[in-house]
């Protein structure tokens, strides 16, 4: 199973938690399990996020999600 990572923003909407395992074959998918886990601020963050599956920038998110994938939740940065 994937396991997400959270960094900034993400994580504070993810109640503070760093990472967790997720089963999810899509983007798409992922981002509903989250949202449904976790609330609508989660849900929020992760429209406006960027997402690294294994290290690389994914943007189609009805890609496949490999099943032991890292994905990063990357959201927008300040001065960045």
């Amino acid at each position: 199973m994937p396991t997400v990572r959270y960094f900034a923003g993400a994580r504070a909407a993810a109640g503070g938690l760093s990472s967790e395992v997720v089963e999810a074959a899509t983007l798409d998918e992922l981002t509903q399990l989250l949202a449904d886990r976790h609330g609508e601020r989660l849900a929020l963050v992760m429209k406006a996020a960027s997402f690294l599956v294994d290290g690389l920038t994914c943007h189609d998110r009805s890609a496949a999600v490999p099943p032991s994938s890292t994905i990063d939740v990357l959201p927008p940065f300040a001065g960045g």
